[in-house]
């Protein structure tokens, strides 16, 4: 069965950080671009960061960048996220696709990519 599974979210306090970590099981993220993006209660879904595995490519969105870190290591990728804030909060997804090119993965969260995890709940909270 091909999927993505996200881990690693939980409470952190401000300026706190976590690493998620994004694991595709069933097919290899050779040559995909893989995208996180989050939901906050009352939002849209928005992207945060999208990575090629083709060409190494990152994109950020102005509110993560040079806080949060996307990177890959085979089949996982992950994002280092540091000096986080209270409007971080929201459930994070990762998501695999193989045709996209990776600042339109992240400027069109709501795209059907061809893969989509499950999500893992980050909470900002002093």
């Amino acid at each position: 069965q091909r999927q993505l599974v996200e881990s690693g979210g939980g409470l952190v306090r401000p300026d706190g950080s976590l690493r998620l970590s994004c694991t595709a099981s069933g097919f290899s993220l050779d040559n995909y671009a893989i995208g996180w993006f989050r939901q906050a209660p009352g939002k849209e879904r928005e992207g945060v960061s999208c990575i090629s595995t083709l060409d190494g490519s990152t994109h950020y969105q102005p509110s993560v960048r040079g806080r949060f870190t996307i990177s890959r290591d085979k089949n996982t990728v992950y994002l280092q996220m540091n000096s986080l804030k209270l409007e971080d909060t929201a459930i994070y997804y990762c998501a695999a696709d193989v045709q996209v090119e990776v600042q339109t993965m992240c400027d069109f969260p709501q795209l059907n990519y061809d893969y989509w995890g499950q999500g893992t709940q980050v909470t900002v909270a002093s």
